[in-house]
């Protein structure tokens, strides 16, 4: 089987936003409130930081879990790790996650400035500056055999799809405004032209976009 280059669970809001404006180390969706972009994740028995016994166990379950089916990396944007910009003078920032960050696999963050690679726990963050092509194919031998997710943020993903590179996404669109911030796009019919789709509502008030290569 191929390797895929997947966008798993990733939320947007209806307007079309990933996230707020303003992202700071106190808030890292800027001026949104992400609540509403993430509750039917958090309402999942497989949710990734329940704590307690319970959740539900239908279609968002499922997406839920399908998140790090046969997942063997992770590429993601700098500013999903960290809100810092420029070269990175606070090597001690080591993530949003803490001692035991959720992805378990070699993460692939790309950023235009040197930093070493570290680990925690099971997961080894990598710093590449590499064009998407470059940045996919270490991702995938450090995968094994076993596919890539990209997980955001928004800048990254579009990077991505125009690099023509993206094999499937699935996209929770949630049923609130943002306004501004970081846009995926103006209207998921854009991208008509390079995937199929197919669109399922959920109980839980999201509507699930899923996408795979034309």
């Amino acid at each position: 089987m191929p390797q895929l280059l997947r966008v798993q669970c990733f939320n947007v809001s209806r307007d079309g936003f990933g996230t707020g404006e303003g992202q700071s180390l106190e808030r890292p969706f800027g001026h949104a409130d992400p609540t509403p972009l993430f509750s039917w994740r958090a309402a999942t028995a497989s949710f990734v930081y329940r704590t307690e016994p319970g959740g539900t166990r239908g279609l968002d379950d499922y997406l839920t879990r399908d998140h790090d089916h046969n997942i063997g990396a992770e590429i993601m944007g700098r500013n999903k790790f960290g809100p810092q910009r420029g070269p990175w003078e606070n090597h001690d920032w080591q993530g949003w996650w803490g001692d035991n960050p959720p992805f378990h696999t070699p993460v692939f963050v790309l950023t235009h400035y040197e930093r070493p690679s570290f680990t925690l726990s099971d997961t080894t963050f990598h710093f590449l500056n590499a064009s998407p092509a470059e940045a996919l194919a270490r991702a995938k031998e450090a995968a094994a055999g076993r596919d890539v997710r990209l997980g955001g943020g928004v800048a990254t993903i579009r990077e991505f799809i125009e690099a023509d590179l993206v094999d499937t996404m699935h996209i929770a669109v949630a049923p609130v405004d943002l306004g501004r911030g970081e846009r995926l796009w103006d209207s998921h019919t854009d991208l008509l032209d390079r995937f199929h789709l197919e669109s399922v509502p959920s109980a839980s008030g999201v509507t699930h976009l899923l996408f795979w290569r034309r």
